[in-house]
Order: structure tokens, then sequence, then C-alpha cells
């Protein structure tokens, strides 16, 4: 699925991708500044989430509960390679049965699971971006 969507769409299109997601493990693939944070903190809203710190760039991985999910969200960004992942227990989250909203997952190919959804980011021009949801 593609979607075209400007920044005050964001909770619309949260939506049609939970309303659309087999897996709970979502890979998000896009260039700095493209807005996966931003979307990723909408979709945990969406589920229920009330309070979201910052993105997790300094601590690789946030966690978020709702009333009745957990919500794993990692920024891999900084990780140099796949012994890190393996050393923070990377593998271990995906088997959690939480949603797991993984920024940079290049870096831990190897551990990631087989069923996720890859969302694609591409920025269009400073509002618009397009999505792909696969």
């Amino acid at each position: 699925m593609t979607i075209k969507y400007s920044i005050n769409e964001l909770e619309k299109v949260a939506q049609q991708l939970l309303a659309n997601s087999r897996f709970k493990t979502w890979l998000f693939n896009a260039p700095m500044g493209a807005g996966k944070t931003t979307l990723i903190k909408t979709i945990a809203k969406e589920l229920g989430v009330s309070d979201i710190a910052n993105s997790p760039t300094f601590s690789i991985v946030n966690e978020y509960r709702s009333t009745k999910d957990t919500i794993f969200h990692f920024d891999l960004y900084r990780l140099k390679n796949e012994e890190e992942a393996f050393d923070m227990g990377l593998d271990e989250y995906f088997y959690s049965n939480a949603w797991c909203f993984v920024e940079w997952p290049e870096v831990a190919t190897a551990i990631l699971p087989d069923e996720v959804h890859k969302v694609t980011l591409s920025i269009i021009d400073e509002d618009t971006r397009e999505l792909n949801f696969e």
C-alpha cells in the first residue's frame, strides 16, 4: 500500500496502517528527517500510549505501555554491528508479543524476524511524504 500524506494527516495514516497490520514488528526505512520517529509516536498514541518520550537515539530502545499493549521503539542508528544488537538482546524483544517499531533496521538483518512489515518513507517536499507499507 502506498500513501501520500502531510503532517496534519498523521493520525489518519497511523489508523490506516494499524487497520492493515498483520504483524507486530515494523521496520522503518527512510532518510534522516523524513519523519520516522514522528510517525512511530503517532502510531503509539493510536495504540493507547499516553506519555511518549523523545526518540530512543541515545538509549537505543524506549518502552511505552498502554492499557493493553507494550510498544518497543528502537533506533539502531548508533549500533556499529549485529554483535551489538545481539548483546543488547534485540532478538528477544521480537518474540515478546509486543509491538516493535525499528528505525535503521539494516544493522541487524540477521536478528530480524521473518514476519515483519516494511515501512519506507520518502520526502516529496517540506510538508509531504510518501509511505510504502509492505
